[in-house]
């Protein structure tokens, strides 16, 4: 899993390296697939309960699972990019979200408080701790910023299967859930909105969008518990994030 989390990881940056106004979502899917395959992984998402991409890509108001397709990103646009990674079996699952070019303040500042909730999640998937725990961070953060939490949709664990037990969502209880043991691994993303939490799926059957039409962001990472705490598998080279 750690050798998949590496492809992953660098997937995400070079894909996010070639976000710009006038490029298109289905430009960003070929960029995903071409690097997995080059880089001896599976397009993981591909097929995936008939999904037809490799990449999720969900622009402004789309929260996730966004279809790649025509549609031409712009300056300003909030892009949030999902991918997996299969490798010799191992699942690896892991998002980010970026602003292209200039954004609005409100935009920066969503992917800035989603970065750091996700980090707050990680930090609470101690040995000991419990699955709550993670949940909580998570909402007490993002709730603090002025922002809401997506409720429906939510983490999970990640193996040999893309999803497997537990369920991590972003909102909770401290102390609540399944208590965080070594060798588990989980898959822990924020999805933040600017408005209300609710929201619902297009009639495509896969993009989630807010209800209320505000910005809404994604960040994802798989993490591994070891007896020394939690150890990222996603990061891109050179990359680190707060785990204690």
């Amino acid at each position: 899993m750690r050798a998949s989390g590496l492809i992953l990881g660098a997937c995400l940056q070079h894909v996010a390296d070639a976000v710009r106004p006038g490029i298109t979502t289905l430009d960003l899917d070929r960029e995903a697939d071409t690097f997995i395959r080059d880089h001896g992984g599976v397009p993981g998402f591909l097929g995936y309960h008939g999904y037809h991409n490799s990449l999720c890509v969900s622009v402004n108001q789309e929260v996730v699972h966004g279809i790649p397709g025509p549609r031409v990103i712009e300056e300003g646009d909030l892009v949030s990019l999902d991918c997996g990674v299969i490798l010799d079996g191992w699942w690896s699952d892991s998002g980010r979200s970026v602003v292209c070019g200039e954004g609005s303040a409100e935009a920066t500042r969503l992917v800035e408080v989603t970065r750091d909730a996700l980090e707050r999640g990680i930090a609470a998937a101690q040995p000991g701790n419990h699955i709550g725990d993670i949940g909580h961070a998570v909402q007490t953060y993002v709730e603090s910023q002025g922002f809401s939490v997506v409720r429906e949709f939510v983490g999970h664990g990640i193996g040999r299967n893309m999803h497997e037990a537990p369920q991590v969502p972003n909102y909770g209880t401290a102390g609540s859930g399944n208590e965080i043991k070594p060798g588990l691994v989980l898959a822990i993303e924020p999805m933040v909105n600017a408005g209300g939490y609710a929201v619902k799926v297009l009639t495509d059957g896969w993009t989630v969008v807010t209800v209320d039409g505000k910005l809404s962001c994604y960040s994802e990472h798989t993490v591994a518990i070891t007896a020394d705490g939690p150890e990222v598998l996603t990061l891109a080279p050179g990359v680190r994030v707060a785990t204690a």
